[in-house]
C-alpha cells in the first residue's frame, strides 16, 4: 500500500479546501470506508491524500411528520436500529439489513454508498423508488439532486470537484419492499434485487432494479401497469413478465441473462406483494 496523508476536516469549509488543494483523483473522501479502504490496500486507487468526514456533523436522523432525512456519514447499524424505519420505511429497513453483515454495517454509511455508485448496490434502488433526494455542499453552495440523476453509472456521480455528499431527504413514509438474490447471503453481492413502493400522496407505484450494468434503474414502463394499492394479479403477472424481458437483464460473472430474466420476474412478484401486505393500515 502507498504512503498518504490523512486529514480529519472538522468544518465543510475545511473539507472543500482539503480537497481542492489536490489535482482530481488524489483526494479522495473516507465515509465509512469499507470499499475505500479495500481500494487502496489492493493497489486499484493510490490517492496522495484521504479526506475523513468523521468530525462533520452529518450523524444524524431526523424524522419530520412522514419525511426522513438522513445524514450521509449516519452509519447503517444506526439507521437500522431506528424504531420508526421498520414502519414507516419497510423497504428501506430491509435494504439496509442487506448491505453485509452488522459489523459493516457499523461502519458503511448512506453517503459513502451514494458515491461509490456500484450497479449493485442494495440502498440505491430502494433509494429510486423513494424519490430520495442527494444534498450536495460544496465551493459553489448548497444544491440538491434526485438520486436517479446522481448516479450517472459505476462509480460514476454528478459529484462536482471538492464537493460532499451532505444528507439524503426521502419526502413520505411509503408501503414498500426490497428483495434480492445472492449465493451467499452476507458475503456476496446481489445477483439481482427489485425494489418497490406505492406513494400515498399521487398513489402511484414505482419499481427499480438493481445489480445490473451499468447502475440501478427504475421501471416507469412496468409501473404504469400497477394502478392502486391492490393491483390485479393479473397485472402484476404482466408486470413480471415485463420487467423479465428488460433489456438491463446481460449476464456476468455472477449470474447468466437467462437466469437473472427469470429471477427478475420471480422478485418482481414478491416485491409488489409484499409492498401490497404493508399498505394495510399504513401509517
Amino acid at each position: 500500500m502507498a504512503g498518504f496523508d490523512l486529514v480529519a476536516p472538522r468544518t465543510e469549509e475545511e473539507a472543500a479546501a482539503a480537497l481542492r488543494a489536490l489535482p482530481p483523483g488524489e483526494a479522495v473522501v473516507l465515509a465509512g470506508g469499507t470499499d475505500l479502504l479495500l481500494d487502496v490496500d489492493q493497489g486499484r486507487i493510490a490517492p496522495r491524500r484521504v479526506v475523513s468526514l468523521r468530525h462533520l456533523p452529518w450523524r444524524t436522523l431526523d424524522w419530520n411528520a412522514g419525511s426522513l432525512t438522513i445524514g450521509s456519514t449516519l452509519p447503517l447499524r444506526s439507521l437500522e436500529a431506528d424504531p420508526e424505519l421498520p414502519r414507516r420505511l419497510p423497504g428501506l429497513h430491509e435494504a439496509v439489513r442487506a448491505v453485509g453483515g452488522a459489523a459493516l454495517r457499523t461502519r458503511a454509511t448512506v453517503g459513502g454508498n451514494l458515491g461509490r455508485a456500484a450497479p449493485a448496490s442494495d440502498l440505491i434502488p430502494m433509494l429510486l423508488v423513494l424519490d430520495a433526494q442527494v444534498e450536495l455542499v460544496g465551493p459553489d453552495g448548497v444544491r440538491s439532486e434526485p438520486v436517479d440523476r446522481f448516479v450517472q453509472g459505476s462509480r460514476r456521480t454528478t459529484l462536482h470537484r471538492a464537493e460532499l455528499i451532505r444528507a439524503i431527504r426521502l419526502p413520505e413514509s411509503r408501503p414498500s419492499a426490497f428483495v434480492w438474490q445472492r449465493v451467499r447471503p452476507v458475503n456476496d453481492i446481489s445477483q439481482l434485487s427489485v425494489a418497490a413502493a406505492r406513494s400515498p400522496s399521487d398513489g402511484r407505484w414505482r419499481l427499480a432494479l438493481g445489480g445490473v450494468p451499468p447502475r440501478p434503474v427504475r421501471l416507469p414502463e412496468a409501473e404504469a401497469e400497477l394502478v392502486g394499492p391492490r393491483p390485479p394479479a393479473a397485472a402484476v403477472a404482466r408486470v413480471a413478465e415485463r420487467v423479465g424481458a428488460h433489456p438491463a437483464l446481460v449476464g456476468d460473472r455472477r449470474a447468466s441473462d437467462e437466469y437473472r430474466r427469470r429471477l427478475a420476474a420471480t422478485l418482481v412478484a414478491r416485491a409488489v406483494a409484499s409492498a401490497v401486505a404493508r399498505s394495510e393500515g399504513f401509517p
